[in-house]
């Protein structure tokens, strides 16, 4: 049976100006643009790239037990989270696997004060709303998808913040990192700009209603022209995000994998109750037996998700994400490895199509993220 493919309100848009559209977590979505994903991945981190990414889901948790119900389901406490707050977080199961990865966003509600508004992947925006609605019985809570009204894009870039100022009413460097903003963009759109994103780069994820989808979209563009802003497919998406080490569902982190694992501990508030709790405190008292590692290639070759990594001949892990990185212009990697392994400078192997290609462990993130310099 063919699955149907969803499309996004720009699908025409993406279409009509030369976008490639392949078939990406149950949508067809644009991997590049006539301009090439090189480029594209050059023009977010020198000006800002305009990403398409309503295929991710929009969840909304209200109630008077809003609060609590969260923070029993993911890995960060969110009580720690101030209003108009961002922070990543992980719902895991009760073996301290991984659900999803997402962000948690506390923000004024009118009826409890407060509401908690979840962006997660796009591949698990049902698994996440059946799981978080499986366990919300015994709580005062009502939990909604509101993905299908709720338009995703994300503006990023070193210039991304001053081109979307002008188009604000909210003055927005007054905006600190991981924190949200409800203004108007173009007088009349209604939108919740995120100082947060998954480039590498500094600007925002933007939440607007789907009928501004459009005008939105070719605004930004239009009013970014000059600086060079570009429209970014899911190419240089992905290769922006690697060479930050920020890790993608299904390749860093899994059903398979846990966020210590994946060396997310800075998601996880040990000292509170959550599904998955218990397991991970188990592995962080144990160690774990593998761990997530950043390589370069000393030989020539491209390693590639899957392809297995070698240690004097034996097997000790598998690459997660691979690629040629075009910021250091270097061919990267990151894979989990045996623990006693994940550190830098230790000499391993990547087998391409059955012959070991020799490769060496080292420091991540490969490109330091604008928040962090």
């Amino acid at each position: 049976m063919t699955e149907t493919l969803k499309r996004t309100h720009l699908y025409e848009w993406h279409l009509n100006h030369g976008g490639r559209i392949v078939p990406f977590a149950g949508w067809e979505m644009p991997v590049q643009y006539a301009t090439g994903p090189t480029q594209e991945h050059h023009a977010t981190r020198q000006a800002a790239g305009l990403f398409d990414i309503d295929h991710m889901g929009q969840i909304e948790v209200r109630g008077s037990d809003a609060e609590a119900f969260v923070n029993q389901m993911v890995s960060y406490d969110v009580g720690l989270i101030n209003m108009h707050e961002a922070h990543y977080a992980i719902l895991c199961y009760q073996d301290g696997t991984c659900i999803d990865d997402l962000f948690v966003y506390k923000l004024p509600d009118p009826e409890f004060g407060f509401k908690l508004f979840l962006a997660v992947n796009a591949s698990n925006r049902e698994k996440d709303f059946t799981w978080l609605n499986m366990h919300a019985r015994g709580f005062d809570v009502q939990v909604d998808d509101i993905s299908d009204e709720t338009y995703m894009l994300a503006f990023q870039g070193p210039k991304a913040t001053e081109i979307l100022d002008r188009l604000a009413e909210a003055d927005l460097n007054a905006v600190q990192r991981f924190t949200a903003v409800q203004t108007k963009l173009f007088n009349d759109v209604p939108v919740l700009l995120g100082r947060t994103g998954y480039t590498g780069e500094d600007g925002f994820e933007l939440f607007l209603p789907a009928k501004s989808a459009v005008q939105v979209w070719e605004g930004i563009l239009k009013a970014g022209e000059a600086e060079g802003v570009l429209p970014i497919g899911l190419a240089a998406r992905d290769s922006l995000r690697f060479e930050a080490s920020m890790p993608l569902y299904g390749h860093e982190i899994s059903a398979a994998i846990t966020p210590l694992e994946a060396r997310l501990g800075f998601a996880l508030s040990l000292d509170k109750p959550f599904s998955g709790r218990e397991a991970l405190l188990k592995q962080k008292l144990e160690g774990p037996p593998q761990l997530l590692v950043g390589f370069e290639m000393v030989e020539r070759g491209v390693p590639r998700e899957h392809y297995r990594v070698l240690h004097e001949g034996v097997e000790v892990g598998h690459v997660t994400s691979g690629m040629f990185s075009p910021t250091t212009n270097r061919y990267l990697g990151m894979a989990l490895v045996k623990s006693e392994l994940a550190k830098v400078g230790v000499e391993i192997e990547i087998e391409i199509r059955g012959k070991p290609v020799k490769a060496k462990t080292i420091k991540r993130p490969f490109y330091v993220p604008a928040y962090r310099r």
